[in-house]
Formats: C-alpha cells, structure tokens, sequence
C-alpha cells in the first residue's frame, strides 16, 4: 500500500473510531425525569452538595388502634454520631414527644441526594434525646459516620431578613401520593426571631417555596464563602403546602448549652480522612475513569468503563442497561406522618 493510502486509511480509522467513542458518551448522557417536587415549589438539591442532610425513615409506628404506620422525616448531620431534627418526629401513640425511636425500626439515610442510588450512608437510630421547650430532637446513629462533615451549630440568632437555605425529603404539596426520589432545596427568609422559634419565609425558587410534611426536622442554614454551613434552625410547623408567608422553624443557638451536654464531645470529634462506603469500595476494582456527567445528570457507575482512543481514555457504556437492585424498605416513601 502507499504511503499516501496508508495516511488516508489511518485517519478514517481514527476518525471513526473517535466518532463511535463520542456516540458511546452521547448514549449515556439521558435526559433525566422531569423534576418531582418536594419542599413545595422547590428544586432538586445537587447531588453531593449538601451531604450532611439526612432523610428519617421509620417503619411500623404503633398506632391507637392496635396497628401500625410508616413515616418518615428530615434532619441533618451535627456531629459523627449524632443528627439534629424536629422533636414531633419521635410521638407515640398519645402524641407526646419521647426520648426514644417509637417504630420497628427507625433508620437514617445520609448523603444520598437520589434516593434512587445506594450511595452515603443507611444506619439506624438507637436513641433520642427530646428538648423540653423547643420543636427539637437530637437522634443518635448506630455507629459514627466520618466521611460526611457536619453541620456547625449556630452560636447567635439569625438576623430578620438575612437568607437562609433549606433541604428535605417531604412531599410536594399537602395532596400528594407518594414521597419523592430526589432531595429538594429552596432559600429562604428570616422574618421573625423569638426564644423559641423562628419565622422562615419562602424566597427562591419561587415566592411560595414553603416546607411540607415530611420536611419536619430538616435544617435552616447559612452557607459561607469558605463552604462552611451553620444551622440555625430545623422545620416545626407551617400552613399547608405550598404558601406564601412563613413556616416556623425550631430555634437552635437558644439551646445550644443542651445540645452540648447531649451530644458532648462527638461535637468536636475529628474526623478521619474521607473514605468511600462500602458500595464505592466494591465498585472501585472495575471503574478506571470518573463517572462522566451533564448539566447535574451523574451517569451511574455500574455503566460505564474506561476505553482508550488514540491515547486518550473516553466514557463507553459498560452495560446496555441495568437492572437496579430492589430498594429496601420501599413502603417507607409511600405513607405519612
């Protein structure tokens, strides 16, 4: 073959075999389901951006009757063992606010934006501890989780007017069916500090971004320049959703000496290097390239592989499709509180 036949032979190799590994990331990159709602009239929280939230799971709350109910609730990481949330979220059967989990089993769900995933963390919550004047709860894991950084504990109220940012777990609207997939944020409004509560006012996206039910707990917090995220309050009670006007939040920095003396010196424990959970870990051995994403859409990682193009390693799907395992405890996001 001649020189110029085998220059012209190379480069369509070349550009062909570039073209199909531009068809194989094309393939991945899916347009994600239209957004499902929760904190009313909010967004789908980033994944991996706010991992300290955490979503409350309780299955088989006795009830008066005899039998028993699935809820579910909001909350956010303070410390390795210990999470922050809405004291109604622990009532037994009368109502009454308790120290101690109320249902078969009570689990906490940490850093897992997509609930779809079986990224973060799934541990049970062994004990609670009740503020005697505040809507507040402090919820204590199984065992401490050291790759997330908690929230800091505010140390001052929030002044009116200044703007706070919400995550959580609960429904779209006082009407909806079932609980959504993916957290949900919104940012907010300081109109009112009192001893005990404060006043949070839907700001962003939209004028009646307002928590809803199963956002109980979930946290009010400020975000600095350096990443550094302060809590300031957690969701207590509110008009149905959504609504313009504000929602009542359980203030924190006026029981700040009691958080301290519960949760002690997890407060200050120092955290180990990241780590990856388990299901990273087993993924790890067959992942040779970062999961390749666009405009927010993370392809999972059980489709994609490493493959080399003329020196250069590109995305190519590793699967056709796959089949995600069944989720655990499925009934947990189909009843309320």
């Amino acid at each position: 073959m001649s020189d110029p036949q085998h220059r012209d032979r190379d480069r369509a190799w070349r550009k062909g075999t570039a073209a199909a590994g531009l068809a194989v990331i094309a393939a991945l990159i899916v347009a994600p389901a239209a957004p499902a709602a929760a904190i009313a009239r909010g967004q789908n929280a980033p994944v991996g951006k706010y991992p300290f939230a955490v979503k409350i799971i309780d299955n088989g709350i006795p009830t008066a009757d005899g039998g028993t109910r699935d809820s579910a609730c909001s909350g956010g990481l303070i410390s390795p063992s210990w999470i922050l949330t809405a004291g109604h979220c622990f009532r037994d059967v009368n109502g009454k606010h308790v120290s101690r989990t109320v249902a078969e089993e009570t689990i906490a769900v940490i850093n897992r934006a997509d609930l779809t995933t079986d990224e973060g963390h799934e541990l049970n919550i062994v004990a609670v501890k009740q503020n005697k004047k505040a809507d507040v709860a402090l919820a204590k894991l199984e065992e401490p989780v050291f790759d997330v950084a908690p929230m800091v504990l505010t140390r001052k109220a929030p002044k009116v007017g200044s703007t706070v940012r919400l995550t959580g777990y609960g429904f779209t609207s006082r009407n909806a069916k079932k609980l959504p997939q993916r957290m949900q944020t919104g940012t907010f409004e300081v109109t009112s500090v009192g001893d005990i509560e404060i006043g949070m006012e839907g700001k962003a996206p939209h004028a009646n971004t307002s928590a809803c039910e199963h956002d109980s707990g979930g946290p009010y917090f400020t975000e600095a320049a350096d990443g550094t995220v302060t809590v300031v309050g957690v969701v207590s009670h509110g008009p149905s959703c959504p609504h313009t006007g504000a929602d009542a939040a359980g203030r924190i920095d006026n029981i700040l000496p009691w958080i301290k003396s519960v949760v002690g010196k997890d407060l200050n424990r120092p955290s180990p290097s990241p780590s990856p959970s388990p299901s990273a870990s087993a993924r790890a051995s067959t992942v040779a390239a970062p999961a390749p994403t666009t405009a927010g859409f993370t392809v999972p990682k059980a489709a994609w592989v490493a493959v080399p193009v003329g020196g250069v390693a590109v995305i190519g799907a590793a699967v056709a499709a796959a089949t995600r395992r069944s989720r655990r405890r499925e009934d947990a996001f189909r009843h309320r509180r």
